[in-house]
């Protein structure tokens, strides 16, 4: 061992902070050995995090991707699909609390590990009910085989509505056959349980990701880093909308039927895409994402503002047992899960007792019920009421609108950095970009579309428009010769510009053509509205929005990514208001009980309601094979609009309000702390005083052979 001279002989032996700093050129050795190899870690943890938050928010995005595909797939409302898309915060809901608290006691990488490994399980369950439900069958009267003969009457003379009331038999296989299969439990089971399970597998990445970057980071760099990670996990939507789009494109059967004999197009409202594909590709992208977690320490070297500052980090090593350090490093031995569990109930009181973490909460489960309503029906916002497709919708999602959150956060983060804001600046920068992103919000309400004309639905037989739906609005003297059936949806567009609800309702007579080229002829209907003489005829499928719409449509898109973009500016420095006003030995508990609450109060129930108040708003609903409400096949898109847009910025107003006490709070929050510094500022300098004194008298009167100046103490 390396000695080294005693400079005040006669002291008291010194404790372990004392000792740390008389090490020597043989500790100096070792710490250039260590620290290449934290630097590495370090490096490889923050990789590791992000590529794990690259994972889940691309699977994450990609099941908001696919709700459309899923109520269409499945027959069901946007409230049950609300029910499956909040399952996931139920996973949460299970463990969060204790992988947060227990979690950050133990090996936090691998837990992350553990975690990843279980989301991708349960993103392959999502998958597996199009391996065992059968082929998708679409209801249409118009027959894919027929040749370019008049073999199909759109108009049948007679109908066996006698024996099941309002619907006429399809051309599907034997109805009891569908009926038998719907008997059993429902597919979509299958989907809301891989969800909860994907949602227990996301828990410890957040909490104890950020906790791990933020104990082993200087804190200079502690908001960049996460701001980084932040930046990636919003990366992840980009790709899970552009994966969303892809597979929307795709028929859902794609390789087992005949794309020939498919009537429908991308753009119809019964058109399923390959949702089933995408959850293959992120189950195994976040399978990959828990390898590098398997090889990472449990702990990492502190950095030199985090301890003592006579020690270095590589010092500290040797004061496991410092006072100073003991909510900053934990050393290597066996959790004593019993004490644990005895301190978790008094470490949560301490927590709950802060009001500015309780406004926090308050302020955020607020805020992200608005944003999670809002994100979670965008994309059937911009299909519903701007008439784009499934596709198109989601690819505008990931190419344009999500790329401007993920450049608002990290510009968050570069500003906190770049000015140094602390706990009230970050707060006002964070409450200024929201409130500016709220008022440009408003101006959607304006960027409107009228309804599409749907005859019997939006528009009466002769084009008067405004009319209220009801079921017997969709009969007419031009149809009333036809037996046709009023819960079924295969919609043809007449060459006056106006959609009918089918071919029998349109009074179409004949057919020509096959698969999607079929034309229906002398349509009765179509001549009510049409003031001049033509041929009668429809095609398949809605007509286009009009022009005027399309002509909105940019405005929307270049408002959206411009208040997305101010909002997300705020992201990171309010995320760091959470971490910076709570103790260091808290700080994983929480942000696991913030993950909690806003899942719980607001993951859980916003698509839910969301989803309920926009089926309120829908025109015509399908009808399942065995009857029973299926989804909905349009919407009233006024109404729709100001559902959608009145609750996601009226949430927002009442969140601004209890900032004004948040702020109050803070302030005096920030006072406390002040004093409390001050005050143990000045019992430090007292000590410290007291020290020098009593080792000048220990000089002065103690003599012996131990007040040898030249003595050497053994390390």
């Amino acid at each position: 061992m390396h000695k080294q001279n005693m400079q005040t002989p006669c002291r008291k032996i010194p404790g372990p902070d004392q000792e740390v700093n008389r090490i020597s050129s043989s500790c100096k050795a070792m710490v250039l050995t260590t620290e290449p190899l934290s630097g590495l870690h370090h490096n490889m943890f923050l990789a590791a995090l992000s590529f794990a938050y690259f994972a889940k928010a691309l699977s994450g995005s990609y099941m908001k991707s696919t709700i459309t595909q899923l109520e269409r797939r499945f027959d069901i409302p946007s409230y049950l699909i609300g029910i499956i898309d909040g399952s996931f915060e139920i996973g949460n809901l299970l463990v969060i609390a204790f992988v947060s608290y227990f979690g950050a006691k133990l090996h936090r990488p691998k837990i992350i590990a553990i975690g990843c490994i279980l989301m991708s399980f349960g993103t392959f369950l999502i998958a597996m009910p199009h391996f065992i439900i059968g082929r998708y069958k679409i209801e249409t009267s118009i027959r894919s085989s027929v040749n370019s003969t008049n073999n199909l009457s759109p108009c049948p003379a007679s109908s066996p509505e006698s024996s099941r009331a309002g619907d006429r038999p399809s051309i599907l296989p034997s109805r009891a056959v569908g009926c038998e299969r719907e008997s059993s439990v429902s597919m979509w089971i299958y989907v809301l349980l891989g969800n909860i399970l994907r949602g227990i597998g996301e828990t410890p990445v957040q909490p104890l990701g950020i906790s791990y970057i933020d104990d082993y980071a200087q804190t200079e760099n502690a908001a960049l880093y996460i701001g980084c990670v932040q930046t990636i996990s919003v990366i992840g939507p980009v790709f899970g909308y552009l994966l969303g789009s892809l597979c929307a494109k795709i028929y859902v059967d794609v390789g087992y039927v005949d794309m020939e004999t498919i009537t429908i197009t991308p753009g119809d409202a019964r058109w399923v895409g390959a949702w089933w594909l995408g959850y293959l590709i992120a189950g195994a992208i976040t399978l990959m994402s828990a390898v590098p977690f398997w090889f990472l320490p449990k702990s990492l070297p502190m950095p030199v503002e985090k301890h003592d500052g006579n020690c270095t980090p590589e010092q500290t090593r040797f004061i496991k047992d410092s006072p100073t350090m003991e909510h900053k490093f934990r050393p290597e031995e066996p959790p004593n899960l019993h004490l644990m569990a005895n301190e978790f109930v008094p470490t949560l009181k301490s927590l709950l007792g802060n009001p500015v973490y309780i406004v926090y909460l308050c302020v955020t489960i607020i805020q992200f019920n608005s944003l999670i309503g809002m994100v979670t029906y965008k994309p059937k916002y911009i299909e519903q009421h701007y008439g784009q497709s499934v596709s198109k919708a989601n690819f505008l999602m990931g190419m344009i609108n999500i790329p401007a959150v993920a450049v608002g956060m990290f510009s968050g983060g570069v500003v906190m950095k770049k000015y140094k804001l602390g706990i009230m600046g970050a707060a006002k920068f964070a409450f200024g970009t929201s409130l500016v992103g709220y008022l440009l919000s408003l101006l959607f309400l304006a960027l409107g579309c009228e309804n599409s004309k749907v005859a019997g639905i939006t528009a009466s037989y002769t084009g008067a428009e405004g009319l209220s739906y009801q079921e017997l609005s969709l009969f007419s003297d031009c149809n009333s010769g036809c037996l046709c059936s009023r819960r079924e949806w295969d919609p043809v567009c007449g060459e006056n510009g106006i959609t009918y609800v089918s071919p029998c309702l349109a009074g179409c007579t004949s057919s020509s053509g096959s698969g999607r080229n079929t034309v229906l002829d002398d349509c009765r209907c179509v001549a009510m509205a049409n003031p001049r003489p033509g041929n009668l005829t429809a095609t398949l499928g809605q007509c286009l929005r009009r022009d005027s719409c399309d002509k909105i449509f940019p405005y929307f898109m270049a408002l959206s990514v411009l208040s997305s973009f101010i909002i997300s500016l705020g992201g990171t420095p309010g995320f760091m208001l959470l971490v910076r006003c709570i103790k260091p030995e808290l700080k994983s508990l929480a942000l696991g009980i913030h993950t909690l609450a806003t899942r719980t109060l607001a993951g859980i129930p916003a698509p839910i309601y969301f989803g309920a108040i926009i089926d309120t708003t829908c025109l015509k609903w399908g009808y399942k094979t065995c009857g029973g409400r299926g989804a909905c096949r349009i919407y009233n898109t006024s109404a729709y609009r100001i559902v959608y847009l009145g609750l996601t910025l009226g949430l927002r107003t009442v969140s601004f309000f209890l900032c004004i006490l948040g702020f109050a709070l803070l302030k005096r929050h920030i006072k406390k702390e002040e004093k409390i510094a001050l005050t143990n500022g000045n019992a430090e300098l007292e000590s410290l005083r007291k020290e020098e004194s009593s080792s000048l008298h220990c000089e002065q009167f103690i003599l012996g052979p131990d007040c040898n100046p030249d003595r050497e103490t053994r390390l």
